[in-house]
């Protein structure tokens, strides 16, 4: 059962495909509508009917009914209608296209069927054809006319070209094919000589046009067969008049002809007309003519009296005229310096070549002289060229030369050229303006004295090597205030001007200025260097742009920067300047910089630079750098005093005397220097140990000051050159009280070596603090003090003090009476003599 499902739309759609062919649709629907063809954009009606009983299998079903336009569906309505139809009307208000296919669409059972159609086209009624124009051709006598056909109508349209004669009936000339607008009508449907009307006509479904009837003689619009030009030549001989031959074509021979010459030279920009030239055939004259030019000569033909056409013109033919000598005055103009020791002038002497209608012909070159031409001689040239300007030396005090031109048939007569001084008054408010593209108006205000001519210089900036390094030329109207230079004037480009008056005795001073002729933006802008920059300034310069890349005048420059946050800033610059200054910048900062120059007629701008501010300024950094190496320098200073000053370093780093460098170290016995030292175990408060004995020699040749009657003893014996320590004991002790000095006496044998100090060094304690007392012994005599080791029952034998502080000597006072009590390793020290101890201090 399931299949049998499947297989029922299939074989109800292939049912009514069978039953709606395109062959059984005829008797079972059809389309109507209410015209096929109906204006653009108007209202199109349409219905379609299905008859039921002749389309088999519809009968028992309903029909739905359905509309494409193309392939866009539109809405109309269905009903019933009468013996069992079904009709659906369609109506579109307004349809827009110019062609269209409407289908009429079947529903039954899901499935869709086209069951008819009918194609609508859409236009205008035909265009008015305009401008009808004939041509009659004698070749084989047949009329060609051609129109404008007007606006496209969309329809197709039958086009003809009507004719009928005077007592004929109008019939069809002629149908363009191919949609051209031109069609020939036969030589047989023609009347000559007789007037005939002629029009186009135009039909389609909307309508029929015509033009306006043309009413003409076919031999009036005859377009005759050109004529031959036979001979050119001059008469008479050495004037500017020639005498031109032609021929008329064989099939104008029966015509009276009205015909034209034209001709040109191949400088001239438009051609010379000569009218009214009547006759079939033969000669004409012609005066005016330009010696030693080459001319082209044509000429056409058509009938007299007659409103027809021209013939084409003649094939042309060339002629050059003979030569004469050249005639005029000379344009030239001058500019001399002194050479060498001034005997001689460098003159530069430049002329415009002369006129055409003055050359007479080919001019072969220039000859200058000092003097002119005198029948029968020759004067001396200095100069004979083909150029138009020449460089020579002259004597001083030459004032004149002789300009000349010839030519192949003659030299034309001198002209004079004075060397006036340019002394003259200058002309004032001169300006230049552009006269288009490739010209520029000078204008000036006349000078009180009228000049009797003016001369004009410009020169490009900079010169081009293939156009005139100076260009010039002269207005010979002295009351005129403007020029309009056009020589070698290109846009873009800078041109520097000079206007000199000419006075009759003398040359006026040059006035200048600079102009364009058209302006543009620069080709490129300058290229941005820095220069210098700071923490909050940066200068910036640039290379100004050349005058070949400014297209124009530089208005300005215009600085742009813009740091990170997109902050922009900009300043202008006057043209004339190569540098700024950017102020007012953030320290540590990253800017984007880039210039803009500009003309009157835009900007370009250049490429972009990027710069960082610094952390300080120039200043700042140089100051901090002073300042480091002022500090570097005081600490050099400072060093190098407390290196080489004595008193700052016994200031700061007193010199204590070594008793190991001493010479009392060297009188110390054999047997005390093998005995062992005996070190108390236990430190009693209050003695002191001595530990170091210093002996510091004295410098030889100065004598302490004695103090006494007795003479000072020599002590007896040699003593060593060096001291040595010979007693280092620590024990208990205490605390150092000053300085002890011993002062010993002189000895018997004169002066000897003289000990400077001694120092006994105890360790002890006061309380909780260690100390270390120390004794310093100071001799008068020359000889070092003497160490007996053994014992004395003395404990200072031969030593005496001044003074009896108790508390110990102050200055040069006496040692106190409890010393050996306080050093108890004294007791084993004699001194040999009777030297004077002083300068006792214990500390």
């Amino acid at each position: 059962m399931a299949r049998r499902g499947a297989r029922t739309p299939f074989l109800l759609w292939l049912s009514l495909l069978l039953l709606l062919r395109p062959g059984g649709t005829l008797g079972c629907a059809s389309v109507v509508v209410g015209s096929p063809v109906v204006p653009l954009g108007s209202a199109v009606a349409a219905s379609c009917t299905i008859q039921s009983k002749f389309c088999h299998g519809l009968e028992q079903g309903k029909v739905q009914i359905t509309w494409m336009l193309d392939n866009e569906p539109v809405a109309g309505s269905q009903h019933r209608g009468p013996g069992g139809t079904e009709v659906s009307n369609l109506t579109l208000p307004q349809f827009n296209r110019t062609q269209a296919k409407l289908w009429c669409w079947v529903e039954w059972n899901g499935t869709r069927q086209r069951i008819g159609m009918a194609e609508i086209r859409a236009g205008y009624p035909p265009a008015k054809p305009f401008n009808l124009s004939c041509v009659l051709n004698l070749s084989d006598y047949g009329l060609t006319c051609q129109w404008d056909p007007g606006a496209d109508s969309h329809l197709p349209t039958s086009i003809a070209l009507k004719c009928a004669g005077s007592r004929a009936q109008a019939v069809t000339g002629c149908t363009p094919q191919g949609g051209h607008s031109r069609c020939t009508v036969p030589r047989r449907l023609l009347q000559l000589y007789r007037q005939m009307e002629i029009w186009v006509s135009t039909t389609n479904a909307l309508g029929t046009a015509e033009s306006e009837h043309l009413c003409i003689d076919p031999m009036d619009v005859a377009k005759l067969d050109p004529p031959a030009l036979r001979s050119i030549q001059s008469i008479p001989f050495q004037t500017d008049c020639i005498a031109l031959a032609w021929e008329v074509a064989p099939s104008n021979a029966h015509m009276e002809l009205q015909c034209e010459l034209r001709y040109r030279a191949p400088e001239d920009s438009a051609w010379a007309l000569v009218t009214d030239i009547v006759g079939q055939a033969g000669t004409t004259q012609r005066c005016g003519f330009l010696f030693g030019t080459r001319y082209h000569f044509q000429m056409r033909c058509r009938r007299s009296l007659a409103q027809g056409y021209w013939s084409e013109w003649s094939p042309g033919r060339n002629y050059t005229t003979h030569e004469k000598a050249p005639t005029g005055k000379l344009d030239a103009w001058w500019s001399a310096r002194p050479a060498g020791a001034g005997r001689l002038w460098e003159v530069q002497l430049r002329w415009k070549a002369p006129r055409r209608q003055e050359a007479n012909g080919r001019v072969l070159g220039y000859r200058v002289t000092l003097s002119p031409r005198r029948r029968g001689r020759d004067p001396p040239t200095i100069c004979n060229t083909t150029h138009t300007q020449c460089n020579f030396s002259a004597p001083a005090g030459t004032r004149r030369v002789y300009l000349s031109a010839y030519n192949a048939a003659g030299e034309s007569a001198a002209t004079e050229v004075v060397l006036l001084e340019r002394k003259g008054q200058p002309l004032a408010g001169l300006r230049a303006v552009p006269g288009g593209e490739r010209s520029l108006w000078v204008r000036w205000e006349a000078p009180p004295v009228p000049p009797v001519a003016y001369v004009l210089e410009w020169q490009r900036v900079p010169s081009e090597p293939e156009g005139c390094s100076i260009c010039w030329q002269m207005e010979h109207d002295g009351a005129a205030t403007a020029a309009l230079i056009r020589d070698g004037i290109e846009p873009f480009q800078r041109y520097n001007i000079s206007v000199y008056p000419l006075y009759k005795d003398t040359t006026g001073a040059p006035a200048h200025i600079a102009a364009y002729s058209k302006q543009k933006a620069p080709s490129y802008a300058p290229k941005l260097h820095l220069k210098s920059i700071s923490k909050s300034d940066a200068e910036l310069c640039w290379d100004p742009v050349p005058v070949e890349m400014q297209n124009g005048f530089i208005t300005s420059y215009t600085i742009f920067w813009a740091n990170s946050t997109a902050e922009v800033s900009s300043a202008a610059v006057n043209p004339s300047l190569s540098s700024f200054v950017i102020r007012e910048l953030k320290p540590s900062t990253l800017y984007k910089v880039h210039i803009m120059a500009s003309t009157a007629a835009g900007g370009t701008n250049g490429t972009s630079l990027t710069l960082v501010t610094t952390v300080l300024d120039d200043i700042e950094i140089q100051f901090l750098f002073l300042t480091l190496g002022l500090t570097f320098v005081l600490l050099i200073l400072l060093l190098i005093c407390f290196q080489k000053n004595g008193r700052v370093k016994q200031q700061f780093w007193p010199s204590v005397p070594d008793p190991a460098n001493s010479s009392l170290g060297k009188w110390v016995p054999t047997e005390l220097q093998q005995e062992p030292l005996q070190v108390p175990g236990v430190r009693e408060p209050g003695l002191a140990t001595i530990s170091t004995v210093t002996v510091l020699e004295r410098a030889a040749g100065k004598q302490p000051p004695t103090r006494g009657k007795e003479p000072a003893t020599e002590p007896t014996g040699s003593l060593p050159a060096l001291a040595q320590p010979y007693v280092r004991q620590e024990g208990p002790g205490t605390p150092d009280r000053g300085w002890a000095a011993a002062k010993t006496r002189q000895g018997p044998g004169g002066s000897g070596e003289t000990v400077q100090y001694a120092r006994v060094v105890g360790d002890g304690y006061k309380g909780q603090q260690h100390v270390r007392p120390r004794l310093y012994l100071r001799s008068s005599s020359t000889q070092p003090l003497l160490l007996d080791p053994s014992p004395s029952p003395k404990a200072y034998e031969n030593l005496w003090f001044h003074g009896a502080d108790p508390h110990g000597c102050l200055g040069d006072g006496g040692c106190p009476e409890d010393l050996p009590a306080t050093f108890p390793l004294l007791q084993g020290l004699r001194i040999s003599g009777a030297e004077e101890l002083h300068d006792c201090r214990v500390f």
